[in-house]
């Protein structure tokens, strides 16, 4: 008889309780590989949570397992295929009827400054959620994309000038089964409805550039959001999304933000209540 055969098994006790909707593990420290545009390995560091559904009849679920199932797939670079692969290991292996997990990472792409075309690495902050509740899939992704905003209302009514500021974009995109987008595409789609990207290396002839780009381009987050949300109604992979522009005010002591949920219904798009906001 093998040693761990000896222990008691604490959490298969059986008990007569309320079943918990998810139970699992939180910060894991892990290193993955994701598909980049051309096709190349792109390593990353990731931080995954891992949840799964526990009967009332169960006093604990077997933690270490998310852990051992993990170990297998850390070479299969994330993808949907693979965390669908992932999700049906897990649901095996723990016992459970719905599993839930979200790998939160940073994504680099090379950019080329405006004029000067210096290359530099921006960072995409990342997230993949997977759930597969019995047979049903689901596969979420999100992104958050940086870029500049002019103020339309300062430009109109100053003189001279118009108080501008970096923002944030949160895109968080639902996919129809089986489909996905490039982050490099979602990137590409929402850098282009602010006033100006933002470029990990400028030169003095690429501040000039971006200047006068954003001046010539005034946004409110309001015509953000609305801009990306056209674009990603033209996808048909898209299942539903949820948009978040945030804009960090420099003349204020507060933020501007704007949100859009939006589902797909046959062939229209109407409004999602969405639930809680991204």
């Amino acid at each position: 008889m093998q040693e761990n055969e000896k222990l008691p098994d604490v959490q298969n006790t059986k008990v007569d309780s309320i079943s918990i909707n998810r139970v699992g593990v939180t910060r894991i420290s892990f290193p993955l590989t994701i598909y980049n545009k051309e096709g190349k390995v792109q390593s990353i560091h990731a931080k995954i949570n891992i949840y799964g559904s526990l009967p009332k009849s169960q006093r604990g679920t077997n933690m270490s397992r998310y852990l051992e199932i993990l170990m297998d797939f850390k070479d299969q670079p994330l993808d949907s295929s693979n965390l669908r692969k992932f999700l049906l290991a897990l649901i095996k292996r723990v016992e459970t009827k719905d599993i839930y997990t979200e790998i939160e990472f940073k994504y680099f792409i090379e950019k080329q400054s405006p004029v000067s075309k210096k290359t530099g690495i921006q960072s995409y902050s990342c997230t993949l959620i997977g759930r597969l509740q019995y047979t049903i899939y689901s596969y979420v992704l999100k992104v958050v994309v940086p870029l500049t905003s002019v103020c339309p209302c300062s430009k109109e009514i100053s003189k001279f000038g118009a108080h501008n500021q970096r923002g944030y974009v949160t895109v968080q995109i639902q996919f129809d089964k089986n489909k996905s987008m490039l982050i490099e595409d979602i990137v590409k789609l929402v850098e282009g409805q602010g006033s100006c990207e933002v470029y990990p290396i400028l030169k003095r002839p690429d501040e000039k550039w971006v200047t006068e780009t954003g001046y010539k381009n005034p946004k409110f987050v309001e015509d953000i959001c609305r801009g990306v949300a056209t674009e990603l109604q033209t996808r048909k992979e898209i299942k539903k999304f949820k948009i978040k522009v945030e804009n960090f005010e420099s003349i204020h002591d507060h933020n501007a933000v704007s949100f859009i949920f939006r589902k797909r219904k046959g062939s229209r798009w109407v409004s999602d209540d969405g639930g809680s906001v991204i």
